[in-house]
């Protein structure tokens, strides 16, 4: 069954079965982003090689890619602070 069936069939159902079915569908998304911020908690056993594999995989999953571009200009060329003496 396609999702675009499954949602034509949703109009079939009585409303108590679409507040049980909205229910748990909360439960799921509930449970599924506890599960992702465990997952993207960093507990003290992992490493920094760990973070930058996790790190590069979540990039490449996003989409996300940085460019020289990025950066160009980002240093302050600036003296620093004036000192009055």
């Amino acid at each position: 069954m396609t999702l675009q069936e499954i949602i034509k069939s949703l109009d079939d159902l009585s409303i108590e079965n679409k507040t049980f079915l909205l229910n748990l569908l909360k439960s799921q998304l509930s449970q599924n982003k506890e599960k992702e911020e465990i997952k993207s908690f960093n507990p003290d056993g992992e490493n920094f090689r760990e973070m930058t594999l996790r790190f590069r995989e979540r990039m490449e999953r996003e989409g996300i890619e940085f460019t020289d571009e990025d950066f160009a200009n980002l240093r302050d060329r600036s003296p620093g602070k004036e000192i009055e003496m």
